[in-house]
């Protein structure tokens, strides 16, 4: 034993020796490139348990509660008052018992003391402002009999106490809530109401008290309502909305009684466009002045609503809307119908006369791409001023828009069907999981729209997804990774400034998930572990983690190493080539061509060589050669003389510093 461990100084000296002498440099003093830290083991943010798998798919022992709702609401367009009576009956799936429910009261954001106007941009001003959410009363009904709750509201949350805890396992308690607000301005922005001229337009979001999620992750999650949008559990809902008989009203889910709220001639056009591929108009522009265009004259009318599976609904209600609809094809057969409500004003070139067409298109591709299809019987566009609002089976898009915009908001809100109203992760505090990877299938939608029509609404390089073409590192890398005070992606949503809002989470989100689909795991490995992720979790709460245990677990890759650089750092990618050498100074037996790293970050390369001759070859680089060394001798084959190499020569990759991409020889 002894004699054998004299030996080992020796043996280290020679395998030290021999592996520096392999051409391969593992150091570069101007490099800030760190191997060590780069691939250190990734701490994942949430754990591994009976509930959340270590593949990245809902555990054996996954739950979720469950609020059904059933609502009826009147809405006054001469006092902008939306009233409502609703009854909840919430299921509570946890393993505890629950004492007490947390609901949210997201028109509290109105008020002039809500937290949500001092985070943020500039506060309203005070003329703007409503008195919130009115609670008339809430009632808990136990064992049939109603009886009043003490409730306690702090800011956009109302707890409400129990007289004796739901049970756990599938304990169920029925809950009452009467209730009023004052509709908002245009600082509504999510819920809303402006004039045009054949009448004001209402845009109704986020308009009645809706449960908070309690689950495995954090319990009651109480995030109050600032200006990032969603977390709700998922029932089902039937709602009735109440308006004047000149309104009509466009909703989340299916119309139940359209004989009712229809005239004759409506109700046979709204039949020919659910069976038609082209827009059949409901009712015309030269309809919306006439009386004969609604069933009665004075009086209200009622609309009667079902959705099923669904975090949310919303609605829009005028007496200004034009209205079409056109057939959604699904791909396994089954179909829904596209629809868009407008006024006259928005019929312009290339005008809201064109947005049934593209919701239909969104959705089939969205159904085709994600492997999950649209759940829903209708997916609508509604006109209005909220400018760009996405809520289950129906969105508020800006009611000027036309042409190319027109075509992206619908594609980018319509989009959001999937994230996050199917994939339900939580936008208040991860709001890269629907910004960003829906942004990632809007940029797939319009090129693959392109390449069917002629290249019409492609990407621009002056429109908002430019970042994802060209030459992407000059916008990503000038917007985020050149700020220091710009926030990483896994940064609390809430926190992250409005000027590093689209950058960070639409944009470098939407971007990384290209490289990893383009550069780092190819479109068909990317696509089955996208797809994965997008099955295992609809109607379901994902985490972060979730996602980065599917995206590995189901494409076969350790990422620890992206999910650092890119999502919880802004670390910067550096790639250079620094000298090219042949082997025994003869060409004819190859070259190496040095490739150094000289930043934090890392990613596979490709390197292109051209030789005197004009011809040229190309050699992938690994990111696994980074796991070791900050520069790498890459050997190039023979035969002939080398005039320049370059590393990334398609620019595919967010290099931050193209001046020394490229190595001239001598």
């Amino acid at each position: 034993m002894t004699k054998c461990l004299c030996l080992l100084p020796t043996i280290l000296l020679t395998l030290l020796l021999s592996s520096t002498a392999q051409g391969a440099s593992s150091g570069n003093a101007s490099s800030k490139y760190d191997p060590l830290a780069l691939f250190a083991p990734f701490d994942f943010l949430q754990p591994v348990n009976r509930y959340r798998s270590a593949d990245g798919t809902p555990g054996p022992d996954y739950w979720q509660n469950r609020p059904d709702y059933v609502i009826h609401a009147s809405l006054d367009p001469q006092t902008k008052t939306l009233r409502g009576e609703e009854t909840i009956a919430y299921t509570n799936n946890s393993p505890q018992a629950l004492d007490y429910l947390w609901l949210q009261l997201d028109q509290n954001r109105y008020r002039a003391d809500a937290r949500g106007n001092f985070g943020g941009g500039a506060a309203p001003m005070p003329d703007e402002h409503t008195d919130g959410m009115r609670i008339a009363s809430v009632q808990v009904v136990s064992d049939g009999n109603p009886q009043p709750a003490h409730t306690i509201v702090s800011d956009t949350r109302m707890r409400v106490d129990l007289p004796r805890p739901v049970a756990a396992h599938g304990g169920k308690v029925q809950v009452r809530i009467a209730w009023s607000y004052t509709v908002p301005g245009e600082f509504g922005g999510r819920t809303d109401w402006f004039a045009t001229k054949n009448g004001d337009i209402f845009e109704i979001a986020q308009w009645y008290p809706r449960l908070c999620v309690y689950d495995d992750l954090r319990g009651w999650d109480t995030a109050p309502y600032l200006n990032n949008e969603f977390y709700l559990e998922y029932g089902d809902f039937d709602y009735s909305i109440t308006v004047p008989s000149n309104m009509l009203v466009v909703g989340s889910g299916e119309l139940v009684n359209p004989q009712d709220v229809l005239t004759k001639t409506e109700l046979q056009r709204y039949e020919q466009a659910r069976n038609s591929d082209q827009t059949v108009v409901i009712r015309a522009a030269d309809e919306v002045t006439d009386p004969a265009s609604r069933p009665k004259q004075g009086g209200t009318l009622t609309w009667h609503f079902r959705m099923h599976d669904s975090r949310d609904v919303a609605f829009g209600a005028s007496a200004a809307y034009v209205w079409d609809g056109a057939r959604i094809d699904l791909p396994g057969g089954r179909h829904a119908m596209a629809q868009s409500a407008y006024p006259v004003e928005s019929i312009t070139k290339d005008g809201w006369q064109d947005s049934t067409q593209g919701v239909k298109y969104t959705v089939e591709f969205f159904s085709k791409y994600t492997g999950v299809e649209y759940p829903w019987p209708n997916a609508i566009a509604e006109a209005g001023v909220a400018g760009g609002m996405e809520y289950p089976g129906i969105v508020f898009d800006w009611w000027k828009a036309n042409g190319y915009g027109l075509f992206m908001l619908g594609v980018h809100e319509v989009g959001h069907s999937w994230f996050p109203m199917i994939v339900g992760s939580d936008e208040r505090r991860n709001a890269w999981m629907d910004e960003g990877m829906n942004t990632f299938v809007d940029v797939i939608a319009h090129a693959a729209w392109g390449k069917v029509h002629d290249g019409q609404f492609a990407p621009k390089k002056d429109s908002e997804y430019a970042p994802l073409t060209g030459d992407p590192a000059k916008d990503i890398v000038s917007q985020v990774f050149d700020d220091p005070d710009a926030p990483p992606i896994l940064t609390r949503a809430d926190a992250i400034r409005e000027k590093y809002r689209h950058p960070v989470t639409y944009f470098k989100t939407a971007y990384g998930l290209t490289l990893l689909r383009e550069q780092i795991l190819g479109p068909e490995r990317f696509d089955a572990a996208f797809r994965q992720y997008t099955h295992d979790w609809a109607f379901k709460h994902p985490s972060p983690s979730d996602f980065f245990r599917t995206m590995e677990s189901a494409a076969g890759e350790d990422l620890s190493w992206f999910w650092r650089g890119w999502f919880r750092n802004n670390w910067k990618l550096d790639l250079a080539v620094t000298g090219v050498k042949y082997v025994d100074n003869d060409p004819a037996k190859g070259a190496l061509v040095t490739v150094a790293n000289l930043d934090r970050f890392a990613m596979p390369a490709m390197l292109e060589v051209t030789y005197a001759d004009g011809s040229n070859a190309r050699v992938r680089v690994p990111v696994e050669t980074w796991m070791q060394h900050t520069q790498f001798d890459v050997p190039v084959p023979g035969g002939k003389r080398i005039v320049s190499a370059t590393i990334d020569p398609d620019h595919v990759l967010p290099d931050g510093n193209r001046a020394n991409d490229s190595f001239v020889v001598k």
